[in-house]
């Protein structure tokens, strides 16, 4: 498709600031559009999604995920056999952390790989706008190039949130991107923040074998999540040994010798080996030229963006966590792609978050898509609900899974489904026929008339839209 995009008969060239999900697959679009393209990242290709966020935190999740098989075994009748009394599972952190790097070390290798295969030009260095149609790269190894652009794609990110009463030390007091250096397992670890990010280290480190205290200063952990999920997760952290503390707000956290000691607004001071924040993250858009042409930002640095990921000036895009839409990369990519097809001349339609899968990789985990529990209940949209839990599954009884739920939203009348929750191990892999008629409009019927396997984890879904016909009629 060589030329698909000219301009006054020449190849549109195409920069993008930023090679995470957003960017990399905003440069395989573009390359197939007949563009010039040229990726310029600072750390490698796949971001902070693959080097240090997404990638790594899941692997983390999956092996505390397979430790955990373990300690259920003894419910199936499976238990360790031989002549020594202490047999069990150990994580060894040194290990787990350098497969969990390896891994996403080879991953950001066959992103560079696919995008240069294509035709793309990768500067690893720090991107900025000069100017209009201009952006500066300084070089990691000591160079600068002035790149002319056509088309610019922002796709920057976010870091971590640092509190000025909390300051990470990489040892101790960890943000989530530095705990993949830790050579030992915390002993006892506290983590500050209770939301998806929160949430998932402490169930993963509470899976590995630490001891972990949940910092949380809402009332329940997940507090932007369907309450009956929380509910849920909550539940079942605390079955497993973690201590949650509700309404509890951090205000500092400090090294005391070999332990860290994390302050409450209240004035209790809550003890451990290491602490971890997860409270929140800032868009990294403050030193990239944007008001040297005029891109209009919201008042926490985000780039402001339409539904095709235009900015406030023409020819420049975003698209990722830097846009504050939603933190997902899933979304990155699509802002990403739909960018591309914009700007290059193809065919578009304007993002539609109603049918975004989302997913907590908790266990159980949680996945959403479309409208939720608070749309219905604050009249944003009326709805048909159903909720099915799993404990009554036949296959969710052969695995021994006894917490969990499928809940579906439908309209009135026609019984179009226009939401689901899904709360089960896999979550995320349940969650797609729900995706597929949210995307589709399909309707109840359609979705109960479809054969399920059995015994199988989907078939709650089928009757839980079955049940829905019978509300109907």
């Amino acid at each position: 498709m060589e030329g698909w995009a000219p301009v006054n008969g020449r190849q549109q060239h195409v920069v993008i600031i930023g090679g995470g999900p957003g960017g990399y697959e905003s440069a395989l679009v573009a390359a197939q559009l007949g563009a010039r393209v040229t990726v310029v990242e600072q750390n490698g290709l796949g971001g902070a999604a693959v080097l240090t966020d997404c990638v790594p935190s899941k692997t983390l999740i999956a092996t505390s995920d397979f430790m955990s098989r373990f300690a259920a075994a003894g419910r199936l009748g499976v238990g360790f056999e031989g002549t020594r009394d202490d047999q069990h599972a150990e994580a060894h952190a040194t290990q787990v952390n350098g497969r969990i790097l390896d891994l996403a070390s080879a991953q950001s290798h066959d992103i560079r790989a696919q995008v240069e295969r294509v035709g793309v030009s990768v500067r690893i260095g720090r991107g900025r706008i000069a100017g209009p149609g201009k952006v500066a790269v300084e070089l990691a190894d000591g160079g600068a190039e002035l790149l002319a652009a056509d088309v610019i794609l922002l796709a920057v990110g976010c870091a971590p949130r640092v509190m000025p009463t909390a300051i990470p030390d990489g040892e101790r007091i960890l943000t989530w991107q530095q705990i993949y250096d830790l050579r030992e397992l915390p002993e006892r670890l506290i983590v500050v923040g209770s939301g998806v990010t929160g949430a998932e280290l402490a169930h993963a480190y509470l899976g590995l074998g630490s001891h972990v205290t949940l910092v949380s200063s809402r009332d329940r952990v997940l507090p932007g999540e369907d309450a009956d999920a929380a509910t849920v997760i909550e539940n079942v952290f605390r079955r497993r040994g973690m201590t949650v503390l509700g309404h509890s707000r951090m205000q500092s956290a400090r090294r005391d010798g070999d332990e860290v000691v994390v302050t409450l607004e209240d004035g209790r001071e809550v003890r451990g080996s290491h602490v971890l924040l997860a409270v929140g993250s800032v868009p990294l858009t403050g030193d990239i030229g944007l008001d040297t042409v005029g891109v209009e930002v919201g008042d926490a640095g985000h780039i402001v963006v339409d539904r095709v990921s235009r900015t406030s000036v023409q020819g420049v895009y975003a698209a990722g966590d830097c846009t504050g839409v939603l933190p997902l990369a899933s979304v990155a990519a699509m802002q990403g792609r739909i960018a591309m097809a914009h700007s290059l001349g193809d065919a578009v339609a304007p993002l539609n978050l109603r049918g975004v899968c989302a997913n907590i990789f908790t266990d159980p985990e949680i996945a959403t898509v479309g409208y939720s529990q608070a749309d219905v209940e604050s009249g944003r949209v009326e709805a048909r609900t159903i909720t099915m839990p799993l404990s009554t599954n036949p296959r969710a009884k052969m695995r021994n899974i006894t917490d969990g739920f499928v809940k579906i939203f439908s309209r009135p009348g026609g019984g179009t489904v226009i939401g689901g929750v899904v709360v089960a191990p896999q979550a995320s892999e349940l969650i797609y026929p729900l995706a597929v008629a949210v995307q589709n409009r399909l309707t109840v019927d359609q979705l109960a008339s479809t054969f399920s396997v059995y015994p199988s984890m989907t078939g709650t879904i089928a009757e839980a839209a079955r049940r829905l016909h019978e509300s109907e009629s």
